[in-house]
């Protein structure tokens, strides 16, 4: 350990500064907005200029419904709400809620379909959370998607249960999570199965339609799974999720049907109203999580069972479709929790600062007072002048939450609004509140002049929603102060490890004779300016959102540069052409990979196999593409095999041989899985009974067997051995063979492939390294290395990622990966599963892969003393590490400069996360295999010969 140390503590040490320069800008940059401990009670009202309600059981509004049903159909796209005709293009899920549809062509002015704004990101969590408080997400929330904690703000939910409202919840567990002890009966199911299309929607059914007769609740919410797990899955243009959205038609049917049975004077659901609504919506492939148009638009469908007239025009933003008489109108997510408030009749939570929704509120609060006139003629003309003296009240009560919240929000929080902007916020209000003590009394004049109070009251509902959606867009686009004085003590403690890791390289150049130098004294050898040049360039992509949503084909890209370039040194030197030509081919192929991959968030299922896993969706028959799509990954697995049968058979020994050994096996495992699963040959009988996930837990316990005599038998056996290339080799083939076969059974059948062609890559990677430098007769105490193999092994890991079907945002995670093997959701294995999938070939194996080279000679530099064994492939290893951390370092820089750009929570803050984990992540992997590399280096090089290098 004593020559490990030597090395390692460099390593240590850059780990700490990275680890406290990410903590320290991430406590700067994600700021959690405060969460106030407040409440809203009735008798707060009393502070407000507003009226309050002459009835004594009404608290800051009059009730308008009696009961409310809310059905949440997870990540229901707007689309599958929305006619068909509403679109450019007809798709084969669009129209299959026809239920809904049809009572808002039936029914325009007491049923109506509303887009739904959500903000990001769009987690279920968040969106839960941002729904039943009204406040905006915050970006930090998203980690605790798969661990929901109980809200502590003030919410819908807590409001209605503080002033005796019933409440009863039945399907998704994330609502007993986040509400404990609030429902009067709970019926939850566990949510994180993706796998399982039905447990959820089956247990809603069994118990929503007979709580429509109970009368023991004030507010049912039945939250249904079924299509977001579709989603995931197989992807919107599947057949299950057809399945489910005429599942879910039949059952809204059934619950229309019954409510209208029972809304007659008199009956149970006299004056209900039903909400069937979505969290967030999904891309085509079914993920979420960001912030593009698919996500955040989702739907709600609004339903009352009187007859009502129709809102005021001036109220009214809808866009109709007047071949099937439906019209649809927008509402943001942010409205949602102030708008039920005021229909129940409860305070308005504490931290809302969404507006009463006109259109949504007018479903309910119409029934005011009307006889059988559907129009505001006459009569209706002073009901209209109720209705908007009412309404203007609500805002004028809205507007005062608001208000008191932004005070007490700035007066004791660190991350207030700014004096400016307060200023605004006040003088807006004054506005709007100066006319109200004049308007408010309009309701005394009975017998006034409409003509005179229409306008009036019509510019002070305009008053108070201009105030209110000033205060939304602010809190949008300045919610979190960032403290700048934390990011950039981050940013300079980042910048010190670069510091570090150059001087240890430096470190390294001096003490060992090792040089970057071009061989003819030349100055600055051409690989090192070239792998400069292209660190900067992807650094300074960063900067640009276009460039970080094509990453993967900026990545490649430049890979395909350096492999240009090879071509052109093999071509003079007349050596190396194949390889050469090979990995400019293997470019190409992860071009088209990582086309597909990306292609994959706008895909439909087609591009997906019933085992999650993708393939180039070329125009051939489908039949042979269904035999290529079975019969080549086996093929590649194979060819995988044959490899380490090889490699025992050549130079494996002891425990390496039974390692190996073992990964051959579960090669051999994956293969019947996958032939399991395959639509060519029915195999289900033959395997009856052996259930789905022995094979998958069989790998892992095989790779935890693999790992734990890899880790353990070299403590109390050392074996002797000259032969350093060789030895390096053996125990570079037995770490990547023994974490291969996990990999690639959670990746799926893209596993096999991309494996293979990642094996193919570094082969010539390792032949081509140091071409392009000048053959020269050299001592044999001196090595010329170049940063160009390691910076080419670096994009190759880029390239790993995006090709794999991942890319950096939380809808980029492959979540079915994380049940491969099991059916119930258990959070410390299905985290390290998830962990796996995502930086399985991008940083695992690419980390333990470095040594390939050093574990074969460069053609073109021979003389290497074996005592620059270790020496070179802790170099090796601190300048991997310093291309990840100089990229890193770029993406918290951009995320500084970026930091008020639009897309910074939706693309910037995913970005910076996913690289910020990877840097400690490779930090860690580059410790463990420095210490698994480096172990016996004592033995085999000599204890003083490395105490005088060092």
């Amino acid at each position: 350990m004593w020559g490990w140390w030597r090395f390692g503590k460099w390593t240590v040490l850059i780990m700490f500064l990275h680890i406290i320069s990410i903590l320290i800008f991430t406590k700067g940059f994600l700021l959690t907005r405060t969460e106030l401990p407040h409440s809203s009670h009735c008798s707060d009202l009393s502070q407000s200029p507003c009226h309050s309600s002459p009835s004594s059981s009404s608290c800051w509004t009059k009730p308008a419904v009696d009961r409310l049903i809310i059905i949440v159909l997870d990540a229901l796209r707007f689309d599958f709400v929305a006619p068909s005709s509403f679109f450019e293009e007809k798709q084969p899920w669009m129209d299959k809620l026809e239920v809904l549809q049809r009572m808002a062509s039936e029914n325009p002015s007491s049923a109506k379909i509303f887009k739904a704004i959500a903000d990001p990101p769009t987690t279920s969590l968040q969106r839960l959370k941002g729904l039943t408080t009204g406040a905006l997400p915050t970006f930090i929330d998203v980690g605790n998607s798969f661990g929901a904690p109980a809200i502590v703000e003030d919410n819908f939910i807590n409001q209605l249960i503080q002033n005796g409202k019933r409440v009863v919840m039945m399907g998704d567990d994330t609502w007993t999570q986040l509400f404990p002890n609030h429902f009067n009966k709970s019926y939850p199911y566990p949510s994180f199965n993706v796998k399982d299309l039905n447990t959820v929607d089956n247990g809603c059914i069994e118990h929503l339609l007979p709580s429509l007769y109970q009368q023991d609740w004030d507010v049912l919410i039945a939250h249904f799974l079924g299509v977001d797990h579709a989603g995931h899955i197989h992807g919107v243009d599947s057949t299950p999720m057809i399945e489910k959205l005429e599942q879910y038609n039949a059952v809204l049917e059934k619950v229309i049907k019954e409510l209208q049975n029972q809304s007659g004077p008199g009956k149970l659901h006299e004056n209900s109203l039903l909400l069937v609504m979505g969290d967030h919506g999904q891309t085509l492939n079914g993920d979420h999580g960001g912030g593009s148009p698919e996500e955040v638009e989702t739907s709600i469908f609004a339903m009352s069972f009187k007859d009502l007239p129709s809102l005021p025009s001036e109220f009214d933003s809808s866009s109709c479709e007047p071949s099937k008489n439906i019209c649809i109108s927008s509402i943001p997510q942010l409205d949602f929790a102030v708008t039920v408030s005021s229909l129940l009749g409860v305070p308005f939570p504490f931290g809302s600062i969404g507006r009463v929704n006109p259109e949504l509120y007018a479903l309910a609060v119409c029934t005011w007072n009307l006889d059988d006139d559907k129009t505001w003629n006459n009569q209706g003309q002073t009901k209209l002048e109720e209705w908007l003296q009412n309404y203007a009240n609500v805002l004028c009560i809205n507007s005062w939450q608001v208000k008191r919240y932004i005070d007490v929000y700035s007066a004791s929080s660190v991350i207030g609004f700014s004096s400016e902007d307060l200023f605004h916020i006040s003088d807006l209000y004054s506005k709007a509140d100066e006319n109200w003590s004049y308007t408010k009394n309009l309701s005394s004049y009975k017998h006034g002049s409409s003509n005179t109070s229409l306008p009036v009251l019509k510019r002070q509902i305009v008053a108070y929603s201009n105030f209110l959606s000033y205060v939304a867009e602010l809190a949008r686009s300045k919610w979190t102060e960032f403290n700048l004085k934390m990011m950039g003590t981050g940013i300079g403690i980042m910048l010190l490890s670069l510091y570090c890791h150059t001087l240890a390289i430096k470190k390294l150049n001096k003490s060992y004779g090792v040089s970057l130098l071009s061989s003819r004294d030349s100055g600055i050898s051409f690989g090192l300016m070239l792998t400069f040049f292209m660190v900067l360039i992807r650094a300074g992509s960063l900067l640009s959102n276009s460039y970080i949503l094509k990453e993967g084909k900026a990545a490649n890209f430049l890979l395909a540069t350096t492999g240009i370039m090879t071509l052109r040194y093999s071509f003079m030197k007349n050596k190396m052409l194949i390889e050469a030509a090979i990995f400019l081919l293997l470019t190409f192929i992860f071009r088209i990979a990582i086309e597909v991959g990306l292609y994959k968030q706008a895909a439909t299922s087609q591009f997906m196999s019933s085992s999650s896993s993708w393939m180039l969706g070329i125009s051939i028959s489908p039949s042979l593409w269904t035999y290529m799509a079975e019969i080549v990954p086996i093929l590649a697995l194979i060819i995988l095999g044959y490899f380490l049968y090889k490699s025992i058979s050549s130079c494996c020994w002891g425990i390496p041989k039974y390692v190996i050994m073992g990964t051959i096996l579960s090669y051999f495992l994956i293969a019947l899985h996958w032939i399991s699963e395959s639509n060519i040959l029915d195999l289900a009988h033959f395997l009856k009974g052996f259930g789905k996930n022995s094979i998958p837990r069989t790998v892992y316990a095989i790779t935890l067997v693999q790992l734990s005599l890899l880790a353990i038998v070299p403590i109390f056996s050392k074996e002797e051995t000259s032969n350093c290339r060789g030895s390096l080799f053996v125990k570079m083939m037995s770490i990547l063979s023994a974490c291969s076969s996990t990999i690639i059974i959670l990746q799926g059948k893209q596993g096999a492939l991309v494996a293979l062609g990642s094996l193919l890559a570094g082969y010539c990677m390792m032949r081509l390294q140091g071409i392009e430098k000048h053959t020269v007769s050299g001592t044999a105490g001196i090595s010329i290395l170049g940063p160009l193999p390691v910076l080419q092994w670096s994009l190759l890991a880029v390239c790993l990622l995006f090709a794999s079907g991942h890319w950096c945002a939380f809808d980029g995670l492959r979540y079915g990966a994380a049940f491969v093997g099991f059916d119930e959701f258990i959070l410390i294995p299905q985290a390290i599963l998830l962990t796996i999938d995502t930086f399985g070939f991008s940083h695992i194996l690419s980390v333990f892969g470095l040594p390939l080279f050093v574990a074969f000679p460069s053609p073109f530099n021979q003389t290497e003393h074996k005592s620059l064994f270790p020496i070179k492939l802790f170099w090796i290893f601190m300048v991997y590490g310093l291309i990840t951390a100089i990229t890193a370092t770029a993406t918290i820089l951009c995320v500084t400069i970026q930091r008020r750009h639009l897309m910074v929570w939706g693309l910037f803050a995913p970005k910076f996360v996913f690289d910020v984990v990877g840097l400690i992540l490779t930090d860690l992997l580059i410790f463990v295999a420095s210490i698994y590399y480096f172990d016996g280096v004592e033995d085999r090089i000599g204890n003083a010969k490395l105490r005088r290098l060092w």
